[in-house]
């Protein structure tokens, strides 16, 4: 999945993003509100982190920006304010979600999952294809009653198809979801690494789940 976080302290934003990147997302960090929405009108997002405190562009008003642009992409407020008003605001802004600082980053990424979900249009963490399971909380995957371990970039892949199961997905829009800034839209590192999937995920089962469509890309169903 793909995130968006606007956010001016460097630190805070970098912790952000580490730890975002250690659960197998796609980060991309904007320092100000104009560049939050320039990314935000230019990139497909799953998530937008937005904090309320920015130089030039407040958090307001990008959020006021990217709801009248019409983009429902989820989005979770970070801000020092904690007072009930402030929320307020932030809500009826457009934000989805609102979290004070300090704040614990376990509840972070709990708020975050919660927000994917609720764009996928499911309200649980265990993403299911056939006797394929993953679990978005604990990371574990398991085929059959057989756990199967993945890479990060392994497991974001496999998240991403199965959160849009029986759908097929473009080249373009894995190398948006899955890849950043590092894909060679020339390469055929996707390609590469939906045969590492299917060495552990189809490999040693009668009924392949991962399916190429010719020419235009990728499906996981039944």
């Amino acid at each position: 999945m793909r995130i968006l976080v606007v956010e001016d302290e460097k630190r805070i934003a970098s912790f952000i993003k580490r730890g975002l990147t250690e659960q197998s997302y796609t980060v991309d960090v904007a320092p100000d509100g104009e560049q939050g929405l320039f990314y935000a009108e230019t990139n497909e997002y799953d998530c937008i982190v937005l904090d309320l405190m920015l130089p030039g562009v407040d958090g307001l008003s990008v959020c006021r920006q990217i709801r009248a642009q019409g983009n429902d992409v989820p989005i979770l407020m970070l801000t020092a304010k904690a007072d009930v008003k402030d929320k307020v605001r932030g809500l009826d802004a457009g934000a989805d979600d609102y979290l004070a600082k300090p704040f614990a980053f376990e509840e972070f990424l709990a708020r975050v999952r919660v927000l994917l979900r609720r764009k996928s249009g499911s309200s649980v963490s265990v993403l299911r294809v056939g006797d394929l399971e993953l679990d978005q909380r604990t990371r574990r995957v398991v085929r059959a009653g057989r756990e199967i371990e993945l890479t990060n970039r392994e497991f974001a892949l496999l998240e991403y198809l199965m959160r849009n199961a029986s759908t097929v997905v473009t080249r373009t829009m894995i190398s948006e979801h899955v890849w950043q800034d590092d894909y060679d839209t020339f390469s055929n590192v996707i390609s590469v690494y939906v045969n590492y999937l299917r060495a552990k995920i189809d490999k040693g089962f009668d009924r392949p789940l991962i399916h190429s469509v010719r020419g235009v890309g990728y499906t996981i169903k039944e």
